[in-house]
């Protein structure tokens, strides 16, 4: 007998439960209730009859792209070797591509003009169904729903073999040409540094209205490092001594797990960054202030704890806090983090970006400004002030110096200005 469970999603329930393929092998399948617990369960119940008498067995016959899309992420996806951030990553894309009608056609009639349409769709944008392209997706995000979609028809000529010719070997993947705007009214200076009196202005506002952020900010300004990177950091990470941090691993949110959760940085590697007199004040500052908070929260103050999970052929790494009167489980795991809520909480992300959100629209001169803005002045800083490009690319710990140059190296009008008179000099 089949078994199966019910869960809400939203206002509505969905029901599921597991079935053979072709193959022999089960997978689970999802189908949409009602509003209803009970009556979600007994369609459940219904549909679970109905299988048991019928067998239905999902084959090309009337398996459909979205039913193949699930099948792929369960057996091949998650059971893979790709890392946790790139899984999610391709499990929303998944979610995005079944919106889209040509989720809904049964395989065998999937062909490579429809699938051409849809990558047209998404490279020069539009609307379809549900599916919406917007202007037309970046580079980057085409080639993920793109490597998804080759490994999944692949996955279904074999090992599956629901079909015997792959239609995604015909399809050329294009990219949108990027034009310059020929008419605007206005330069976008969203991701302009920030100068020493802006990033004063910004201190301040966060000092009144959201003082758990303002170390987060600090530490980025003169580290340059990443928002779950700067979540990520403990203590043990820090040498005030020597005046260095190392970046070992990035905090962040698995929408898909409801799970905040320590991975790798974005390159998996791990970095050193050196930094000096003026963060060590604030580490050593804002230690001590820790210390005093502890105190006086007592048995209320928050410890945080992370807990190994395995789940098929994967590892989570969850994050936890709990307060010094709960029972602390055996598998978790204590991390001094350096980023803390007052009462001690770990500071996630979510809650950094936030704050940064709310800061540019209420701060004068902020407007456009995220946290990843730091990470811009960081870099940029350290190359007016005649910083080796390649140190500071170890620093940021960027694949190229390419990177380093063409993202983040803004010069402001000023120097510009000062540069294109120097010809103003020869002519004197």
């Amino acid at each position: 007998m089949a078994k199966g469970s019910v869960r809400k999603r939203g206002k509505k329930w969905y029901y599921r439960f597991c079935m053979e393929d072709a193959s022999g092998r089960l997978i689970q399948k999802e189908f949409a209730g009602t509003e209803s617990k009970s009556e979600t369960e007994k369609l459940m119940r219904k549909a679970m009859d109905d299988y048991e008498n019928k067998k239905f067995i999902v084959t090309a016959e009337n398996i459909t792209l979205a039913e193949l899309l699930d099948n792929w992420a369960e057996e091949d996806l998650k059971t893979g070797t790709l890392s946790n951030g790139t899984v999610l990553t391709y499990t929303f894309c998944i979610k995005q591509i079944k919106k889209h009608p040509i989720s809904n056609m049964k395989l065998k009639e999937i062909s490579a003009e429809q699938l051409q349409l849809f990558f047209d769709l998404i490279a020069f944008g539009g609307r379809e169904g549900n599916f919406d392209a917007g202007k037309g997706f970046g580079n980057s995000y085409i080639n993920i729903y793109s490597a998804i979609m080759k490994r999944v028809f692949k996955f279904a000529v074999f090992p599956k073999k629901f079909i015997t010719i792959n239609p995604m070997q015909y399809v050329v993947i294009h990219f949108k040409q990027d034009t310059s705007e020929l008419f605007v009214s206005e330069m976008d200076e969203s991701a302009t540094p920030l100068t020493p009196e802006m990033f004063e202005m910004l201190l301040a506002y966060l000092n009144e209205h959201r003082p758990d952020v303002v170390l987060a900010v600090q530490i980025s300004y003169y580290t340059g490092l990443r928002v779950g990177e700067v979540s990520g950091l403990t203590w043990q990470d820090i040498n005030l001594e020597e005046q260095y941090l190392i970046v070992r691993r990035s905090v962040s949110r698995n929408a898909m797990r409801h799970k905040t959760e320590i991975g790798t940085t974005k390159r998996a590697k791990v970095r050193t960054v050196d930094f000096g007199d003026n963060l060590t004040k604030i580490l050593k500052d804002a230690k001590k202030q820790q210390t005093l908070l502890e105190k006086a929260y007592g048995e209320l103050y928050q410890r945080n704890f992370y807990k190994e999970v395995h789940e098929k052929n994967r590892t989570y790494f969850e994050c936890y806090s709990l307060d010094g009167t709960q029972e602390v489980p055996e598998d978790y795991n204590a991390i001094d983090m350096v980023c803390r809520c007052k009462d001690g909480r770990l500071l996630v992300p979510t809650a950094i970006k936030e704050a940064c959100k709310y800061a540019a629209k209420k701060v004068p001169m902020l407007e456009g400004f995220h946290f990843h803005v730091l990470r811009h002045t960081f870099t940029t800083n350290l190359l007016r002030s005649g910083a080796a490009v390649k140190d500071v690319q170890e620093m940021l710990g960027h694949e190229k110096v390419g990177t380093t140059m063409n993202v983040y190296a803004h010069g402001n009008r000023e120097s510009k200005k000062a540069s294109a008179k120097l010809l103003d000099k020869l002519a004197s």
